[in-house]
């Protein structure tokens, strides 16, 4: 399937005229360009303000959330909690090829801590690819103040690793703006959020972080990594 639906030169356009449209405007004019498009949903405090945006914009979006088998039970709790506050989603669980025992039969034991890249390819990047190979572009929760990674990213770009159309909406906002919508909206949010943990990620791999310490460095503690392969 050729999934450059639009030149790059209309995607760069689409960049620039929208870079300081809220994102409500952003995903409305996806959803036009873009109708074979997906959510990707972590269930992190930027992807629950995307997913009420886009219950009220477009309830029949494609939606998807990758299950390691290795999340926070609070994640999961989020998740059956949103299902009842929104109702019908098309919301897909993606799992990984392989299950927790094989890969430790494969791997050895504990890979999320000897070897977390490997971990990460098998857990949620293959898995990623799998899915996303049925659709030609894709929403994400990234903002740019988020990591050193993401201080680039625009709301409309090209994909080079997954070779899509890559929108993401919330690119421009800050944390303050996130919490305020969320706030504002009574968007349903995961608890561990009020703990310690401003990002989060597999059980094994998401520690709680200090006040003014970077919201990522409890990605990954002790390895130098802050991101999972997904968006680099």
């Amino acid at each position: 399937m050729n999934k450059l639906l639009m030149p790059l030169p209309q995607i760069e356009q689409l960049a620039a005229e929208y870079d300081q449209a809220n994102p409500e405007a952003i995903l409305k004019r996806a959803f036009e360009a873009l109708p074979n498009i997906t959510f990707a949903c972590s269930f992190g405090a930027e992807d629950m303000v995307l997913m009420d945006m886009i219950m009220k914009i477009q309830p029949d979006a494609q939606m998807f959330y990758l299950d390691t088998d290795l999340l926070f039970s609070e994640t999961y709790a989020l998740r059956d909690e949103a299902v009842r506050r929104y109702g019908s989603m098309n919301l897909t669980q993606v799992r990984p090829a392989i299950t927790l025992f094989e890969q430790e039969a494969q791997y050895g034991k504990e890979l999320w801590f000897q070897s977390p890249d490997v971990c990460c390819i098998l857990r949620k990047v293959n898995s990623l690819s799998d899915h996303l190979h049925k659709f030609q572009a894709w929403i994400t929760g990234i903002r740019r103040e988020q990591a050193a990674t993401r201080a680039n990213a625009k709301v409309f770009e090209w994909d080079q690793k997954f070779e899509m159309v890559k929108v993401n909406p919330l690119a421009t906002w800050t944390s303050e703006q996130v919490w305020n919508y969320i706030r504002s909206n009574d968007v349903p949010y995961n608890v561990l959020h009020d703990n310690g943990y401003p990002s989060i990620g597999c059980v094994h791999c998401t520690n709680p972080v200090k006040a003014g310490e970077d919201p990522r460095s409890g990605r990954w503690a002790g390895h130098e990594k802050t991101e999972c392969g997904l968006h680099h």
